[in-house]
């Protein structure tokens, strides 16, 4: 499929440079990096360990500033926004999905979802319906009670993938999200964000090293010595 057949740029990042530290300990991750996105397209950004893979995800969105470059969301620039502004902007556009699933195990499944809505301030009633609506969406309706430590590793990424989900964001960034799971799990984990993406248009950005999982995107982007290569 080719990139015309998507629709308007979502997210286009210009120039992007990041540098930690400073003298002789300072460390480019990469500079002058340009990555376009566009909506209800599906990406892989793959690469060896350190290169860079998460620290652009988490630039991309907004978890993070570049030393020097500009990100747009539909044309406006995000990083002009104060850091106020942007962190709200982020909690209502940006999903987010990591290796690590973040959960919090004193609360269910159902709780978890419903978590970034509570700190936005939502009402409980419409979010607690929202919540339930994606874990059974997801195949959790039976375990919406069952406290985190009770639930099967595929099954505790799928609450991640429902939590990122429940404010209805414009994009999911997903950072190796079957980084720790089984080879049967993580098939059925990239089936549904493939289905996600396909049914909803829900645009996708995924660094990952598993090659199964970035030959199912639309595009498959390497990041080498600082510089985005297309494979795909």
């Amino acid at each position: 499929m080719s990139e015309g057949c998507f629709g308007s740029v979502l997210i286009q990042a210009v120039g992007l440079t990041k540098i930690y530290g400073e003298g002789v300990r300072q460390v480019e991750v990469f500079r002058d990096l340009d990555v376009t996105v566009n909506s209800g397209e599906r990406i892989a950004i793959t690469g060896a360990s350190g290169v860079g893979k998460s620290t652009l995800l988490h630039i991309l969105g907004l978890l993070d500033r570049p030393t020097s470059g500009r990100v747009y969301y539909s044309g406006m620039d995000v990083m002009a926004m104060s850091d106020e502004k942007r962190a709200l902007f982020r909690n209502s556009h940006v999903g987010f999905v990591f290796q690590l699933h973040y959960l919090l195990p004193e609360f269910n499944a159902l709780e978890n979802v419903m978590m970034p809505g509570i700190i936005a301030g939502q009402p409980r009633s419409e979010l607690r319906e929202r919540a339930i609506k994606w874990l059974e969406r997801l195949g959790l309706g039976d375990r919406l009670s069952h406290k985190i430590g009770e639930l099967s590793g595929g099954e505790q990424q799928r609450v991640a993938i429902a939590r990122a989900l429940v404010l209805s964001p414009t994009v999911l960034l997903a950072d190796e999200p079957t980084g720790n799971l089984d080879s049967r799990t993580s098939r059925i984990i990239h089936k549904m964000l493939v289905e996600l993406n396909e049914n909803m248009g829900l645009t996708m950005v995924v660094v990952t090293h598993n090659m199964e999982l970035a030959s199912m995107m639309h595009r498959s982007l390497r990041l080498v010595d600082g510089r985005l290569i297309r494979e795909k």
